[in-house]
């Protein structure tokens, strides 16, 4: 069903003078305007350690539009967001500030009617997370009609993410909290759902009869440039590997939920990651990119690895015997996210006698970014007289076929956020399970080793996946 306009409420965005709020939520919030999603009433209040004024938020905010803006800018609709924007600024460490943020808050409330619905979204590093939910509580502004939004990662480990949920709901409880995975607001990912469970041709080979093997790779050209400091304290596993690549994977191997309703839909994600084995330290590879620790904020000596690759097992009676093959890395030859379902080969003995073979195996990808869409690759005659089959290819192309881009990710999910919709975002049990799965690899560690920038890892990842290939190479 379309998307409807959440209830009047105000939006405040701590960590609004940064990178996030300029790159993503601005953009999001005038692109939900255009499309008439955002409450009728509401009001958009930022906040930072600057001392910034309302006007400052604006003239920042309109910049980030300008510069992030994927259609032709309306200039009504961003006059009318622009003018509904509001600054005061707060420090973590000051209970004053989140008094006056209530006082502020509570203003506009009665000018707008919002009936106390608040979302507090907390686009900050993640150290102040617990702080920032804490200064809201003892200052009385979490009240029960308020929603907290938190980016990841969520904790560094599994006891530091049960220590952060504990802190937060000491003011919100879970069904108020929304731990935010931008790779789940992706068309391509939701639309996963759609491709399995509404077409019964891919659901019915969607198992280990059909199935030899499963990839998943995120590749990224860019290194860690601007975040060297947080990135060097969490890894590629922290970084991406224990929530992106984990959360993606369970949309493609999870069972069919008994409904979309929020809840079911997560049940089915959390019994997949429960059924997934903890990482085997010897089935994983860990790489660094050459000049890694000539980069700013990077601690000379660093082992942190900017690459992973990881052989998973899932046991259950779908994937039993089906390995799942992950891959991550920085300074890669091309930024591309791909999921690769690669289908056994077929027996050889009738195209054998032709002199044919073997055949190579049917493989469907689905493309999460760049140019989203799903392909089929399989086997067809050449033509001509006799037989010769070459591979070829069904492509669904996400723009071509509806004329336009998809909606950025950040868009969906604040939107479900305002309207209290958890679908796409992930809950306490399923984090806690996807740091059992990934922290055999981080207590125990194998060697890191170097690769060269614009190569696709070390030759240690090829090693993991033999006799098999990677997809993407």
């Amino acid at each position: 069903m379309p998307l409807e306009a959440p209830e009047p409420q105000a939006i405040v965005i701590f960590g609004a003078t940064g990178d996030l709020a300029r790159k993503k939520i601005f953009p999001a919030l005038y692109h939900l305007a255009c499309r008439d999603l955002l409450p009728e009433r509401h009001a958009i209040v930022g906040s930072g350690s600057r001392d910034w004024d309302d006007a400052a938020l604006r003239e920042r905010a309109e910049a980030a539009i300008h510069e992030n803006c994927r259609t032709d800018l309306d200039r009504e609709v961003l006059g009318g967001l622009l003018g509904s924007m509001a600054y005061v600024p707060v420090d973590a460490r000051d209970p004053a500030a989140f008094e006056r943020l209530g006082e502020r808050l509570d203003e506009l409330d009665r000018e707008l009617r919002l009936e106390g619905r608040r979302l507090y979204y907390l686009a900050t590093p993640p150290s102040l997370f617990a702080p920032f939910a804490e200064g809201l509580t003892a200052a009385g502004q979490a009240t029960p009609e308020s929603r907290i939004v938190v980016e990841k990662p969520f904790g560094d480990s599994l006891e530091g993410a049960r220590e952060l949920t504990r802190r937060i709901h000491a003011g919100f409880d879970e069904s108020r909290l929304f731990r935010i995975d931008h790779y789940l607001g992706k068309e391509t990912v939701q639309n996963i759902v759609v491709f399995r469970f509404a077409n019964a041709l891919f659901e019915r080979v969607w198992n280990r009869d059909a199935i030899d093997h499963l990839q998943l790779t995120v590749a990224e050209e860019i290194g860690v440039e601007g975040r060297a400091d947080y990135y060097d304290a969490s890894g590629a596993i922290r970084d991406l590997l224990q929530n992106h690549m984990l959360q993606v994977l369970a949309f493609v191997t999870m069972e069919p939920p008994r409904s979309l309703e929020a809840e079911a839909f997560r049940d089915e994600k959390v019994k997949l990651l429960c059924a997934i084995r903890p990482l085997d330290p010897d089935r994983v590879v860990l790489g660094q990119y050459e000049g890694y620790r000539e980069a700013p904020g990077v601690a000379r000596g660093s082992t942190t690895e900017t690459f992973v690759a990881a052989e998973l097992r899932i046991d259950n009676w779908r994937w039993d015997g089906v390995p799942v093959y992950l891959r991550h890395g920085k300074r890669l030859p091309r930024r591309a996210t791909e999921i690769t379902v690669r289908f056994r080969e077929p027996p050889s003995y009738l195209f054998g006698e032709l002199g044919i073979g073997p055949l190579p195996a049917d493989h469907l990808t689905i493309r999460i970014q760049p140019d989203e869409g799903i392909s089929l690759a399989f086997q067809a005659k050449v033509p001509g007289p006799g037989y010769e089959l070459t591979t070829v290819r069904m492509v669904f192309d996400y723009e071509q076929t509806f004329m336009h881009q998809p909606a950025e990710a950040y868009e969906r999910l604040l939107h479900d956020a305002m309207d209290g919709d958890h679908t796409l975002f992930t809950r306490a049990d399923g984090v806690e399970r996807a740091w059992q799965i990934v922290e055999p690899a981080l207590e125990h560690p194998g060697d890191v080793h170097l690769y060269g920038p614009g190569t696709w890892g070390p030759a240690a990842a090829d090693e993991l996946i033999a006799p098999r290939r990677w997809h993407l190479h």
